[in-house]
């Protein structure tokens, strides 16, 4: 079938809305037709190549839409269900089985590659040349995504699916990484260096939990504002303040857990600086590989602090997308505030404005 996508052609060009082909789901895949798709940093560092991959493509990895159609061995979805398209994974390897998922041992084959296992594409131009898809198993800036039965979500019928895509990777990492990889408990203090969707995703879900001392890291003096009002009792100013003296100040013997949403070493260090005894630094931000960061050995070893990667926010999507849903209806996780809209065709324009601060989660709209 004819869809229509927006293609990568190359890393210093714009993308372009093309008219493709489709293939029919094979065995274990779905069909999607998409309502809406976030906009995720990621995608731009893939784009320009920061994340090496294969052009053309179609690229895009936070979709939301109603499944078309499944393929063979299918059976738990099913034509006309709502979904959320995540990461993907293989569901074999040691950390599948072990509810890990996000560390897949095949995650950068099976989200960056631009293919399947087999090295084919469903997608091409109408002469029939392959472009490059399965981005993150989806590749929903797309009219239409050919996803896996691994990594599509069914969600509540009802649910707005215009807010829905942002589930499947920014937020889901956010608040999964104080959720389930930090495992922040009721009374204890987070600070989020970083007030981007996933650092403010990462707020809302401490406030959710019961921390009671969250503070929020940032350069944007609006985006501090909004953290303030999605939970943070601290903000603190980067261009202005100390961040370290100033939550040493709040919380004298540190804080229980710090999590870094830049991916700068500097942040990283500041973070690890403000952990107190047995207390947990995580890393989200990503950056070029061969990035170092320092640490003080003492520091880290005599009070038994940790320092630890954390990926899509440890969380097996079929089960955590449904409780941050379920979190959202009861008015404990407004995510929505962070999400601003965009007509697919304006792709380029939603690009810019995440990258320059105008939108914080830019989520595209299809007719």
């Amino acid at each position: 079938m004819d869809i229509r996508a927006a293609v990568v052609e190359a890393s210093n060009r714009p993308m372009v809305i093309r008219s493709l082909t489709i293939e029919p789901p094979r065995a274990g895949e779905i069909l999607v037709r998409l309502v809406a798709t976030g906009v995720c940093h990621t995608d731009a560092t893939m784009w320009q190549q920061g994340v090496p991959v294969p052009l053309p493509v179609v690229l895009g990895h936070e979709g939301a839409g109603i499944v078309e159609q499944v393929g063979d061995g299918v059976t738990d979805i099913r034509p006309g269900d709502p979904v959320v398209m995540s990461y993907n994974s293989c569901g074999s390897c040691p950390t599948c089985c072990s509810d890990h998922s996000s560390y897949c041992h095949e995650f950068f084959p099976r989200n960056f590659f631009g293919t399947r296992p087999d090295g084919s594409t469903a997608l091409a131009t109408s002469d029939g040349s392959p472009v490059f898809a399965n981005i993150f198993g989806q590749s929903s800036f797309a009219t239409h995504a050919i996803c896996h039965a691994r990594n599509t979500v069914v969600v509540p019928e009802g649910f707005d699916l215009r807010i829905a895509g942002p589930l499947g990777c920014g937020i889901l990492t956010g608040a999964g990484a104080v959720m389930n990889a930090l495992q922040v408990r009721p009374g204890q203090s987070v600070v989020v260096l970083g007030a981007g969707s996933v650092g403010l995703s990462a707020i809302m879900a401490a406030k959710a939990v019961g921390a009671t001392t969250i503070v929020a890291v940032d350069l944007n003096p609006e985006r501090l504002a909004l953290a303030a009002e999605l939970g943070a009792t601290l903000t603190i100013d980067g261009r202005t303040d100390d961040p370290v003296a100033r939550v040493l100040e709040t919380v004298p013997g540190g804080v229980d857990h710090a999590l870094d949403c830049t991916g700068l070493p500097a942040v990283i260090q500041q973070g690890i600086a403000m952990l107190g005894v047995r207390g947990t630094c995580g890393i989200v931000g990503a950056a070029a590989p061969g990035t170092l960061f320092q640490a003080d050995v003492s520091h880290v070893m005599s009070g038994g602090r940790t320092i630890r990667g954390i990926v899509e926010g440890d969380a097996d999507p079929k089960r955590f997308i449904p409780q941050l849903i379920a979190l959202h209806q009861a008015g404990r996780f407004p995510f929505d505030r962070l999400i601003r809209f965009y007509p697919f065709d304006a792709i380029n324009d939603a690009f810019h404005d995440s990258e320059s601060g105008v939108a914080i989660k830019p989520v595209l709209l299809f007719e």
